[in-house]
């Protein structure tokens, strides 16, 4: 073969050669952009995860003004405040039982109460978030219908605090949160659990579970 063909021939495959590494160069830094790219996107996913827990308890934090009412379920009453004042210092509220304005400063856990909650503390976790189950059932057989609604119902278990309560009439059970407020004799389940699916963790300056 003459020389002139081989060179040609070496030629060629070294310009062949060339174009792969270039293809495999740029391969490789396409890959690398995509890498990066997809590092850049988990991290700024996992930190807003990180600031919507850190945000507040069950996820949100927002002005309680009643803003997230929903029609049909409850009434909406005026927020009267939302000030911290001393344990044991008594409050007049404009409703009863009420449904915000000024509280003491440590709420009650979550739960099933046999005896009275002060106002001032339940108010506290309707600040937050919570559903408070006041009840006024003379007969044992309607608390313990009470008892069993809200065992089923499983926000219940993080967000409502039921207390007896002299301030309603007889045979009477209110449902309050923050700017809400609904009333009903006797123990209607489906209407308590309507209460909960609209406002658990809802309306408050602060939500937090209990």
């Amino acid at each position: 073969m003459p020389a002139s063909r081989r060179r040609r021939g070496r030629a060629a495959t070294r310009a062949a050669r060339s174009g792969n590494m270039i293809s495999t160069n740029r391969r490789k830094k396409t890959n690398k952009l995509y890498i990066a790219a997809s590092v850049i996107i988990a991290v700024l996913v996992i930190a807003s995860f990180a600031f919507a827990s850190f945000s507040g308890g069950g996820g949100n934090s927002q002005t309680g003004d009643a803003g997230g009412y929903v029609s049909g379920i409850g009434v909406e009453v005026d927020i009267e405040g939302s000030t911290h004042v001393d344990e044991g210092e008594t409050v007049v509220y404009a409703t009863s039982p009420p449904a915000s304005g000024n509280h003491w400063p440590v709420p009650a856990p979550c739960g099933f109460y046999d005896e009275p909650i002060p106002d001032e503390r339940a108010v506290h976790n309707m600040e937050h978030g919570n559903i408070v189950i006041s009840y006024n059932l003379p007969v044992e057989s309607d608390v313990s219908a009470l008892r069993d609604a809200l065992g089923d119902i499983e926000l219940n278990r993080v967000w409502g605090v039921a207390r007896p309560y002299t301030g309603i009439e007889p045979g009477q059970v209110v449902l309050s949160t923050w700017g809400v407020i609904d009333s009903f004799l006797g123990v209607d389940a489906d209407r308590i659990d309507t209460f909960f699916e609209a406002y658990s963790g809802v309306l408050g300056p602060e939500l937090v579970p209990c």
